[in-house]
């Protein structure tokens, strides 16, 4: 037991010391709620410890007593011990403090700034939805300007240009070395808008994919490869897609935008994370008409 006490020991030292290695420069201040909190804690772990301690010992050198029952189960019979007393009083002591907690301590009906702030957001949001419901084009144009500025450019620069090539430069067409990317890993990202997704390895012959790529990174300007036909099947031989099959590569469109925020986009540069959630419909929509209007 003796050398159980001196680890205990050593252990809350250990314990203590991390934490004020961790956090000691906390209580370098002012601020007594600090210095409480760091006494809470030694209180818990030393408290912690050595009932841990006390019941080990117990487990190790105390010796079952007590009126054994009649019934037995594959030869392991059972003391007819009552429960500690202890042990009783806490688990009713748990029950009585739940109910109190349901009822009046912390009624799920009362006050809570989270339910506060979700209220008041989804009665913004409504009126929001209700003020903009049908936006002038040149309306949408300027909101997508200033969500753009808050929520893209950390990564496509204010300008849009992408910044040191991290990002899609969206004032101009995609590089050809995105749509190699996409030829070759294929694109089922976007499922919601066109359920099919794109298989990767249309074409396999490099050549081909150097001729297409270069087609559709070039504005679909000059003579159409013959390769280009096994993409037109689902693009359209002019390359403004389907619905629900493929999107449009020739331009940028609400669809495809939409269907990149809400679910992200790999690439050859790189991960776009998902917006969904942080924009609603009429957002989307703005950041797309502004998109649209940077190739304009």
């Amino acid at each position: 037991m003796k050398s159980m006490v001196i680890g205990g020991i050593i252990l809350i030292v250990a314990l203590m010391a991390g934490t004020y290695f961790v956090a000691g420069d906390a209580f370098n201040s002012d601020d007594y709620i600090n210095s409480l909190t760091m006494l809470g804690a030694v209180a818990i772990i030393t408290i912690t410890v050595f009932v841990a301690l006390k019941y080990i010992n117990q487990m190790k050198n105390d010796t079952a007593s007590g009126d054994l029952a009649e019934e037995k189960w594959d030869g392991i019979g059972e003391y007819k011990n009552p429960i500690p007393t202890g042990w009783g009083l806490a688990f009713i002591g748990t029950i009585v403090w739940l109910f109190w907690y349901w009822t009046i301590g912390y009624p799920t009906n009362g006050f809570s700034q989270i339910g506060q702030w979700n209220e008041e957001t989804i009665e913004f949001n409504k009126k929001f939805e209700s003020k903009w419901e049908n936006p002038s084009i040149d309306t949408l144009t300027a909101m997508g300007e200033s969500v753009f500025l808050v929520q893209c450019s950390p990564c496509h620069g204010v300008d849009a240009e992408g910044i040191n090539g991290k990002a899609q430069n969206l004032t101009k067409r995609i590089s050809q070395t995105s749509v190699e990317y996409v030829i070759k890993n294929g694109a089922n990202n976007f499922k919601t808008v066109y359920p099919g997704g794109m298989p990767p390895m249309m074409l396999t012959d490099e050549k081909d994919i150097k001729d297409v790529s270069s087609y559709v990174a070039g504005g679909f300007k000059g003579e159409q490869p013959a390769a280009f036909g096994v993409c037109a099947g689902c693009h359209g031989a002019d390359g403004k897609g389907m619905a629900y099959v493929a999107p449009n590569i020739r331009n940028y469109t609400t669809d495809l935008i939409s269907a990149v925020l809400e679910n992200g986009k790999k690439g050859a540069i790189g991960q776009m994370p998902a917006f969904k959630g942080r924009l609603n419909a009429t957002q989307e929509k703005a950041v797309a008409a502004y998109i649209k209007s940077l190739g304009e």
